[in-house]
């Protein structure tokens, strides 16, 4: 790899429509947790924002999936555990470029899976049938 060095990074854009999760509420909270976050901000800007929306999808992917479960859990906990829950795990494609430092050599293009979680928070009953149903309390 010394003959390369690494170019762009185009990762799969987050969309609304992407969200694994059937039946969505029409108005929800989309929080987009990354690696950076601070879980206090993040805690209470949902928190804020929740009582009109009444439902909060939080997302997170590669290193961030840990920090998007803490935030959904303390959303909960703030709640008293009265909220049903959706989880839905999935991957998201981020593709390298690297760049040949030597011109005979090509572009190598590498392309990586990231876990991805998708967790729905909601004051409406969800389909309990649903897999990745969890049921307040």
């Amino acid at each position: 790899m010394e003959n390369y060095h690494k170019g762009k990074n185009v990762e799969e854009p987050l969309e609304r429509d992407k969200i694994p999760i059937p039946n969505l509420p029409e108005n929800f909270l989309w929080m987009q947790v990354r690696g950076g976050s601070k879980i206090r901000n993040l805690v209470s800007h949902a928190l804020n924002e929740f009582p009109s929306a009444k439902a909060v999808v939080w997302t997170g992917f590669g290193q961030s999936v840990g920090k998007t479960v803490t935030c959904a859990e303390i959303m909960k906990r703030e709640h008293n555990n009265q909220l049903h829950q959706i989880t839905k795990l999935c991957y998201r494609v981020v593709e390298e470029f690297w760049d040949p430092v030597i011109p005979d050599l090509d572009q190598i293009v590498v392309k990586r899976k990231l876990p991805m979680i998708h967790i729905l928070l909601s004051l409406e009953t969800l389909s309990f049938e649903e897999l990745g149903y969890q049921a307040p309390g």
